[in-house]
């Protein structure tokens, strides 16, 4: 079968939400906007619902009624993109919570959806989405009125925990909330590993499901096996690729594997990436094309079927260090050709 085969481990993923959910003492929230970053996510969320989760993010309405329809009512779905223009019905019937973003959502919301439940957003100070003070202040006995269920804040740079952004956040959070018996909620996964300061009423766990950085102590999810199609020997000083990004300086075999850019293995991977067969290295070679890559596997006794990107010798976060990212864009891109495999969370199934 010339189809990657991406593998997501469901234990491994109610496992970190466990662990991240002990360390604080409130509601953890699981997030699962683009597509349970790039894992799928009505899977990782029937999963995670089984585990307890009761409360879920989303970036976008849609994202929400394909979430609704998977875990089915009760569990609470939050939209971060709010009420946009055209989502009350979508929002409406499938009871989903816009997270208001700015005085003209709050202004639609009230005007058009009145006792339906929201949340809103607060600019603390990263300038992107959310109410600002001075906004906030305007507004807020009139949304008050209407009981919002969660006010919540994002933090800039909780990444970095010595950075002084998130203390400043924290004070303004503070300043805008405290006293009004609001729900409230600051942090995301590295916002969890600040500490119980930023927790609040909820905290919403998202990349540290995956076991992805900030959370280094989280179990991997996901495990990337490519297949090889062809294998071919090359003499010293023949090329192999577009631009003959690579020159045999001897006797070679290489593998052309069916992946590509296509598929989100970037295109700065040329000629740095490492795959594994087993616990054997294989480097990558030459250019990463549209559906192709090229391998090196003449040191292999016996060339396997796959070769694995991802996987118990290279996670996401350490493919990304070497494309130069993060590992929140190597598992969002991982695209839509792959075949997807569950293990574990009683899953049993394949997309």
């Amino acid at each position: 079968m010339a189809r990657g085969i991406l593998t997501i481990d469901l234990d491994a993923v109610t496992r970190n939400w466990t662990a991240l959910s002990r360390m604080a003492d409130c509601e953890t929230a699981a997030v699962v906007k683009a597509d349970g970053y790039g894992t799928g996510a009505t899977h990782v969320a029937l999963a995670l619902a089984r585990a307890g989760a009761r409360s879920f993010f989303v970036a976008l309405a849609h994202e929400g009624a394909a979430l609704r329809q998977a875990i089915g009512a009760g569990p609470a779905i939050h939209v971060l993109s709010g009420h946009m223009a055209g989502d009350g019905a979508i929002l409406r019937d499938h009871d989903l919570i816009p997270m208001l973003t700015g005085p003209d959502q709050v202004a639609r919301h009230l005007a058009t959806m009145p006792g339906h439940h929201f949340g809103v957003q607060l600019d603390t100070g990263m300038n992107r989405l959310g109410l600002k003070e001075a906004e906030w202040q305007a507004l807020s006995s009139e949304v008050l009125a209407q009981k919002p269920v969660l006010a919540l804040m994002h933090l800039a740079c909780a990444d970095e925990p010595d950075h002084p952004m998130n203390t400043r956040q924290l004070a303004v959070f503070h300043r805008m909330t405290d006293g009004l018996g609001l729900r409230r909620t600051a942090a995301a996964t590295g916002g969890i590993l600040l500490g119980k300061a930023y927790h609040f009423d909820m905290v919403r766990a998202g990349i540290g499901l995956f076991g992805a950085a900030p959370f280094k102590a989280g179990e991997p999810v996901v495990t990337l096996s490519l297949p090889i199609i062809q294998v071919r020997n090359v003499t010293r000083d023949e090329a192999v690729g577009y631009s003959c990004g690579w020159v045999a300086p001897g006797n070679h075999r290489i593998a052309t594997l069916a992946a590509g850019y296509a598929d989100g293995i970037f295109r700065s991977l040329s000629g740095k990436a490492t795959l594994w067969a087993g616990d054997s290295p294989c480097p990558l070679i030459g250019r990463v094309s549209m559906d192709l890559i090229t391998v090196d596997v003449t040191h292999l006794p016996e060339v396997p079927e796959r070769l694995d990107l991802i996987g118990p010798h290279q996670t996401a976060d350490a493919l990304a260090a070497v494309a130069g990212t993060i590992g929140y864009e190597i598992l969002t891109a991982l695209g839509p050709r792959y075949e997807r495999r569950y293990i574990g969370g009683k899953a049993g199934a394949s997309a």
